[in-house]
């Protein structure tokens, strides 16, 4: 059984193009750990001597993780780590500890608050209490003894009341509390807490998609989908429990197959979260299987020369797995198609291009997305172009309308709106099929979808010409009876110029505009794209989405979209776009 304090390493390997191969055991403990110790002075100097709050700007109680960081630090004995055993790290440990203490209520709870200053009720913060009590198993035996028995309290307190109410149904934060909880089960003293914990994660295990996913109400939740890697995975290392080991194995999998080459995750089916631009980081669980480690090196390596942020590399430090790394990372293959046909991934040469066919009503629930931007494309050599995921009360991401996008918007200071639209308004198709056509002319396919918004049936398709050229088409069965359009939701680079075939041209900021196909002309230019459209093609910036994540549900101009607009004539046809990357452009 693997002990909480022993430091971990994991493997990075010789990565080509499409395929991670067992290679000599590269270490990167000495990474984690040069990047942990280089952030220890920054993090040692934010915090507040009076309070022991870690903290710039509004506290928020998820400030304190950083006292997992520097327990690690404290605790790794290496002859490259100056901060083994300094009294000054143990003293800063110990006052963010309790400053955590300070801020809690009789049942163990905080305020949930946000940067932005808004509060969103009372909660057991689970990443903060799983590393809180990390913390405490490392840095124990050096604490003083009445120090120790405040933290034993106020831990036992916490995750009491986490034990008796918190693992409810399979979701992200259960999942996360119990692995939390059965580190406190074992430093703690209380069997009952670990074995609840372990029943509950093997729970989470077994409702997997056999396809390696979680969903939280229909279809992958790709980036939390991380979220209960991590809880397994962490369990795992701990405990061997050979339970869980097939959905660590099929996540691995799932992940590799479903993140673009640059290291980002596929965001066109997932149901929670759209598309984000940096590099998702890995956590121990993906450092168990040789499939896992493979990802983990193809993470790392998208990630370059930058440091590590220290959360991450303490973690891979305390609980990450070596090991031999192989297997497809799936970059080279040609298709994957997941499930039965609910979306696939097709590889054509530096293209990689995605289609959802996961159908979805529209649910009032905030966090929940509508599944409406069924589409993504992505080039080795300007990552992603359009698609971007999904939002709500923003009719103008999803690949079609049939109706009045008007109908349905967000309010501005709206807390609480209702999010299901109007009649008049039909934004997320009601069938969805994928296709796949030879094409007799270039002997390329056409990839997509069929689609049916109510009685309209519409489709979309991507055919990769040639290494720097992608054809799309828009089609829709006449007769139309409701106004009906296309949206190509391109991702913006800000501070970049968006020029059009009739000179207009801006740089992209927060300024908005509307071009209308007059301004357009025939073709779009933005970054290393240009976009060739039909005469009717109007132009839009920015279409924000709905931020589920922020109590107004406000955007900011970056989290938007530049949108192409092609409305159909009543009639019905097909309106044809064509993609060409700028060479030698990034």
């Amino acid at each position: 059984m693997r002990r909480l304090g022993r430091a971990g390493v994991i493997v990075a390997c010789v990565v080509g193009a499409g395929t991670a191969r067992a290679a000599e055991a590269l270490r990167f403990r000495q990474q984690c750990l040069r990047d942990l110790t280089a952030a220890v002075p920054g993090i040692m100097q934010s915090q507040e001597a009076r309070t022991g709050r870690f903290s710039s700007g509004v506290w928020i109680v998820s400030d304190q993780n950083v006292i997992l960081p520097l327990a690690v630090a404290w605790a790794t004995r290496d002859a490259a780590n100056p901060y083994y055993h300094r009294d000054e790290i143990l003293r800063a440990i110990m006052a963010g500890g309790d400053a955590l203490i300070d801020d809690q209520d009789a049942a163990g709870q905080w305020v949930f608050r946000k940067k932005d200053g808004s509060t969103w009720g009372k909660i057991h913060m689970p990443w903060t209490y799983s590393r809180w009590i990390r913390t405490y198993g490392l840095i124990r035996d050096a604490m003083p003894p009445e120090r120790r028995q405040r933290w034993e309290k106020a831990l036992r307190l916490g995750y009491g009341n986490i034990a008796q109410k918190a693992l409810g149904s399979v979701h992200n934060i259960p999942s996360h509390h119990a692995m939390g909880l059965h580190f406190a089960g074992r430093l703690l003293g209380e069997p009952a807490w670990e074995k609840k914990a372990a029943e509950f994660l093997r729970k989470v295990a077994a409702a997997q998609h056999r396809d390696g996913y979680w969903s939280e109400h229909m279809g992958p939740v790709v980036q939390y989908n991380y979220v209960y890697v991590d809880a397994l995975g962490t369990y795992y290392i701990e405990t061997r429990d050979a339970a869980v080991l097939p959905a660590l194995e099929r996540a691995s999998q799932f992940h590799r197959r479903f993140t673009y080459p640059d290291g980002t995750p596929v965001e066109t089916i997932d149901e929670r979260t759209p598309y984000d631009a940096d590099v998702k980081l890995p956590n121990p669980g993906f450092t168990i299987t040789a499939e896992g480690r493979a990802f983990v090196a193809i993470l790392l390596r998208a990630w370059g020369s930058r440091p590590l942020p220290a959360d991450v590399a303490a973690l891979l430090l305390l609980h990450g797995l070596e090991g031999p790394a192989s297997g497809d990372t799936g970059a080279g293959q040609d298709r994957f198609l997941l499930g039965e046909g609910d979306a696939a991934v097709w590889r054509r040469g530096p293209w990689f291009l995605v289609a959802s066919a996961m159908v979805c009503p529209v649910v009032p629930n905030r966090w929940i997305q509508d599944r409406q931007n069924l589409v993504s494309v992505f080039h080795e050599r300007t990552g992603l172009i359009l698609g971007g995921g999904n939002t709500k009360l923003q009719p103008r991401w999803s690949t079609f309308t049939v109706g009045d996008p008007e109908m349905l918007r967000h309010k501005a200071g709206d807390e609480n709106p209702s999010f299901i639209p109007p009649t008049g308004i039909l934004h997320v198709p009601t069938k969805a099929a994928l296709v796949e056509q030879e094409t007799s002319d270039t002997g390329s396919s056409r990839i997509g979808l069929a689609l049916e918004y109510g009685r309209q049936r519409c489709g979309v398709t991507m055919t990769a010409i040639d290494q720097a050229t992608l054809e799309l088409v828009y089609s829709v069965v006449g007769p139309c009876e409701a106004p009906v359009a296309a949206h190509i939701t391109l991702l913006p680079r800000i501070g970049q110029p968006v020029r059009t075939a009739a000179g207009r041209e801006v740089r992209l900021g927060h300024e908005a505009f509307l071009w209308r196909s007059s301004d357009v002309g025939g073709w779009i230019e933005h970054a290393a794209l240009r976009i060739e459209s039909p005469a009717t093609a109007q132009v839009r910036w920015p279409v924000l989405p709905h931020n589920p994540y922020r109590k107004d549900g406000r955007a900011e101009p970056g989290e938007g979209r530049l949108v192409v607009d092609l409305p159909f004539p009543g009639e019905g046809g097909t309106q044809k776009v064509v993609l060409r990357v700028a060479a030698g452009e990034k």
